[in-house]
């Protein structure tokens, strides 16, 4: 058979391949008839299209084939199912780290700032302190298993700051937009190992409370916002393939150098989790709000991992 199919692929005469017969198990025992292809489609058919027609036997792919399959390696697989995390960086910042004072290493990023050009506008003007305001003498809050999270910019009024500064709309509002309009039909995750991202949304933020309000002598229903919006200045780093971050962040680029110094952030020692204890579960069902303050300290670091110095690279 192996002679017959290089035969076939050196010409152009269609082959006939029989099928495979029926397992023992199959509900009928007819025998199909035998398949006939042409060359044309056994040089499109993959790998393993190939392997089912043949059995057990093996025969080298074709140069063109083996290209298209090493394309298909775990490696890369998820680049080439999602295209929007197979960009190129126009941008590159740095960010020197120190742990306890003791200067740890740099982290040199590069930003996709043709794919998401409002989201890295943002993080490299705050990145160059061209804002007026900057990751300078600012800390990671939170270290988890697959990502380690810098705090931001906490102080309100970060969005009018930056427009008044820079003359440009930067408000989270856009990012939102910019993040819904990135991800709209991407599958797979996107914060893959090594992805820099800002946080622009919270999933688990509780919808609006409904209240009644007296206005004008007369009976309204209004709506309460509950919790604070995050304000996009928060960044992440994956260590690992984070997926969980999918849903509140937008990767605006990746570790270029450095991802040793990210990865010793990560073993910096945290305040241990404590959501499964039942004293917890009753004070955040009634809503104490000491569980409120607890739960913001889970996952902190022991240590203080500060930016020292950032800014733009080129």
């Amino acid at each position: 058979m192996l002679q017959r199919l290089h035969k076939a692929l050196r010409s152009s005469q269609p082959l006939n391949v029989p099928s495979p017969p029926l397992s023992p198990s199959s509900p009928s025992q007819l025998h199909l008839p035998p398949t006939t292809l042409s060359r044309r489609q056994l040089t499109v058919c993959s790998n393993s299209c190939l392997l089912l027609l043949l059995g057990a036997h093996a025969l080298p792919l074709p140069t063109s084939l083996r290209a298209q399959e090493s394309d298909r390696t775990p490696e890369n697989s998820t680049l080439n199912a999602n295209g929007c995390t197979d960009r190129k960086p126009t941008k590159t910042v740095f960010f020197d780290i120190s742990i306890d004072g003791e200067l740890a290493g740099r982290i040199t990023m590069g930003l996709y700032g043709d794919d998401v050009p409002i989201g890295v506008d943002r993080f490299s003007k705050i990145v160059s302190g061209a804002a007026g305001i900057s990751y300078r003498r600012k800390e990671f809050i939170k270290i988890m298993p697959n990502y380690v999270q810098h705090g931001g910019l906490r102080s309100y009024g970060v969005d009018e700051e930056l427009a008044k500064r820079t003359g440009s709309n930067l408000g989270t509002e856009s990012l939102v937009e910019e993040w819904e309009r990135t991800y709209e039909g991407c599958p797979g995750t996107k914060n893959l190992a090594g992805s820099v991202g800002i946080i622009v949304r919270d999933p688990s933020k509780p919808p609006p409370k409904l209240k009644l309000v007296a206005r004008k002598g007369k009976l309204e229903i209004d709506q309460e916002e509950v919790g604070v919006e995050p304000n996009g200045t928060e960044f992440v780093i994956a260590t690992k393939d984070s997926p969980e971050l999918d849903a509140s962040t937008l990767v605006i680029g990746r570790v270029l150098e450095g991802m040793e110094v990210v990865k010793r952030i990560a073993q910096v020692k945290t305040v241990q989790e404590n959501t499964a204890s039942p004293y917890f579960r009753v004070a955040k069902l009634i809503g104490d709000k000491r569980a409120v303050v607890a739960e913001r300290g889970f996952n902190r670091p022991y240590s203080k991992v500060l930016v020292t110095n950032c800014g733009v690279l080129g």
